[in-house]
């Protein structure tokens, strides 16, 4: 279980960021703007969608992680 919530964690802190820069990147980094505040929040949108997306993969995929695929790492191998 432990890992399952590290796994969720990590994706939504990494969605946060990654959406959160480049919310900046494209506003031009201005960290003293309104507009900053402004991608925080909107950053929070995919982070909270992340957490419901790792909550669907623990049902649909591998019961030890967040993703969708299941246990062994995906389709299965042509013989």
């Amino acid at each position: 279980m432990r890992k399952l919530i590290a796994d969720i964690a990590e994706r939504t802190l990494a969605a946060y960021v990654t959406t959160f820069l480049g919310l900046l990147l494209a506003d031009g980094f201005d960290l003293t703007d309104i507009s900053a505040l402004k991608a925080a929040a909107i950053a929070s949108i995919p982070a909270a969608l992340s957490v419901i997306k790792g909550a669907i993969g623990v049902r649909l995929g591998d019961k030890s992680s967040a993703a969708w695929l299941p246990a062994g790492g995906g389709a299965p191998r042509r013989r």
